[in-house]
């Protein structure tokens, strides 16, 4: 499988960093993450809208509202490994102990919530798309992306994020599994800036870094290529 694109600007957010500075530099190390660092505030977020939304979707939000604000865009596609597990755990933990189910928790469990809060909070009744596909959220994503280029949306928002993992799940986590709230947008268009080829692979690679996060710091490096590893397939990007 083969397929392009053009990164026509960009967004991210995690704990200690998010200006594109900070990203440019974090891009030039091994990646580490500071995880006790706070996260920015949100600044595009109107204040009640931020605090209804779990800690990834607050950020993932805030996130395209800020390419938004700069960028014509014709459609978006989320993508979330977890999506409100956070949230969903709080109303299964409820049902557990007999509890009132709280209307907000119940109203934002969804896993297109923060596609939804964005089209919201933008004022925009955008075509949109929400992924879930494990490991390879971000990448399936992708395809997503490029089946709307293909039906003729030219600006598509992608947004890659998950929230925090709650405790009650750490047992069943892979040893090397980030657990952080992150965001990562990217509006992209058809072109031939960065040129993604799928090979397969007999199990998922090694790799500490979700894909969203493992695709910025190779984009940002300015590598000539750089791979992303998947649950059956290897993601390989060239620069033109």
């Amino acid at each position: 499988m083969k397929f392009a694109f053009n990164v026509v600007d960009w967004q991210a957010s995690a704990p200690g960093l998010s200006e594109a500075e900070e990203w440019r530099v974090w891009s030039k190390t091994s990646a580490h993450f500071d995880i006790s660092a706070p996260l920015a505030k949100s600044r595009h977020l109107p204040m009640m809208t931020a605090r209804r939304l779990a800690s990834g979707s607050r950020l993932a939000v805030d996130c395209a509202l800020a390419i938004m604000s700069r960028q014509p865009v014709d459609a978006l596609v989320f993508a979330s490994r977890h999506g409100e597990l956070e949230r969903n755990f709080r109303i299964l933990t409820a049902l557990a102990e007999q509890q009132s189910l709280s209307p907000t928790d119940f109203a934002m469990s969804v896993h297109n919530s923060a596609v939804g809060n964005t089209t919201i909070a933008a004022k925009q009744a955008l075509v949109s798309s929400s992924v879930s596909a494990g490991y390879d959220s971000f990448a399936q994503a992708l395809i997503e992306v490029a089946s709307l280029h293909h039906a003729g949306y030219r600006r598509v928002l992608l947004v890659d994020f998950d929230g925090l993992i709650p405790e009650f799940y750490h047992p069943h986590l892979p040893d090397d599994a980030l657990n952080m709230p992150f965001a990562v947008a990217l509006l992209l268009e058809s072109g031939e800036q960065l040129e993604c080829e799928t090979t397969p692979c007999d199990a998922r690679g090694v790799h500490d870094l979700p894909q969203g996060l493992a695709f910025l710091h190779g984009f940002l490096s300015d590598e000539p290529t750089f791979a992303l590893a998947g649950e059956r397939l290897n993601w390989r990007w060239s620069r033109h």
